[in-house]
């Protein structure tokens, strides 16, 4: 059997991002988390093979767009990338806004404003538009927080290491530079990977993170090394490690989010401050703190994360059951 999906492709910030706009499978649920959980369990394969060899690579992500559960939201969003069914995706929230505003796929109520429904909560956007082109999206994300500090690690090839972790919308174990880890440049990319996957799987180890509100979104998927910023204008730069081998091409949405959380909780940012993140390849989001709240017993914050993507074309996909690689692979 042949299935058949229509996808634009383009990225934010220099991250890819994948819009499935034809071929999305019907899900249950009566929530987004909910028909995450229907994905997982039914569909999975497609993520598999539009994100995997030989369809995608080790950084592919992008999502798919439902009708949302509430009629007073405007979409909802499925996200799908090489690391799983995400929670939330903030670069590849505002690529798959910003190419389905411009397709036409998303129809707005209000224009300038989106509300968002994706499987950790409901987002709301704002965008600018200059003709037929949408120019930034700004994403209000949902409540942020830091769930551990101090996380005491030994990690071969870079010897002892303090890990805190912070939810943007995924969880982060944040390594920022001290002992050995001086900087980004100092390490360089393929360290970065290789050292990345012993940070996560020590921190895994020791302490699993689950969300207050919602026992489905739990576990350290990401690991987001920090820096000073490269560039006069900016505030920080990171990179942040998703999946088996891939860094963040973009300074990443929900790492932004889970960084402002952990810089309010220090102190070094308040309500209204705004922090503009470099990624490894210096491109930027603007970051800021809109409020200060708790989630569940948690003190958090909402922040929110603005950047531009760039459509680059069109791709029809197929998967064939007859293809030996149908569901797609990893080389490791």
């Amino acid at each position: 059997m042949r299935h058949t999906f229509f996808c634009i492709d383009g990225h934010t910030a220099g991250n890819p991002v994948r819009l499935v706009a034809g071929g999305a499978p019907l899900l249950k649920g009566a929530t987004m988390s909910e028909r995450r959980q229907d994905f997982l369990a039914r569909f999975d394969w497609i993520r598999t093979a539009l994100c995997f060899e030989p369809r995608g690579h080790d950084m592919m992500s992008g999502g798919f767009l439902y009708p949302p559960v509430d009629p007073a939201n405007d979409i909802g969003i499925l996200f799908i990338e090489t690391s799983g069914c995400l929670p939330m995706c903030g670069h590849g929230t505002i690529g798959i806004i910003t190419f389905g505003l411009e397709h036409g796929l998303i129809q707005p109520a209000v224009p300038g404003r989106l509300k968002v429904e994706v499987p950790a909560g409901t987002i709301e956007i704002a965008y600018q538009t200059q003709g037929a082109k949408v120019t930034s999206v700004r994403i209000t994300n949902v409540p942020s927080y830091v769930a551990a500090r101090g996380i005491a690690v030994e990690v071969e090839d870079i010897g002892a290491l303090s890990v805190d972790v912070a939810y943007g919308g995924n969880y982060y174990a944040i390594v920022e530079p001290q002992g050995a880890y001086t900087g980004l440049d100092d390490l360089g990319a393929a360290r970065i990977v290789a050292l990345s996957q012993r940070v996560r799987e020590a921190v895994r180890t020791q302490f699993e993170p689950v969300h207050p509100l919602d026992p489905t979104i739990r576990g350290v998927s990401h690991v987001l090394w920090t820096d000073q910023p490269k560039h006069d204008g900016a505030d920080g730069r990171n990179a942040v490690f998703y999946g088996d081998k891939a860094i963040d091409r973009s300074p990443c949405g929900t790492g932004t989010s889970a960084r402002l959380a952990h810089l309010a909780a220090q102190g070094k940012l308040g309500v209204g401050d705004t922090f503009v993140h470099e990624s490894y390849i210096c491109s930027r989001f603007i970051g800021r703190v809109e409020q200060a709240v708790t989630l569940g017993d948690q003190p958090a914050i909402i922040p929110s994360i603005e950047g531009s993507a760039v459509a680059t074309g069109f791709n029809t996909i197929w998967i064939d059951r007859d293809d030996p690689f149908w569901a797609g692979f990893q080389v490791a």
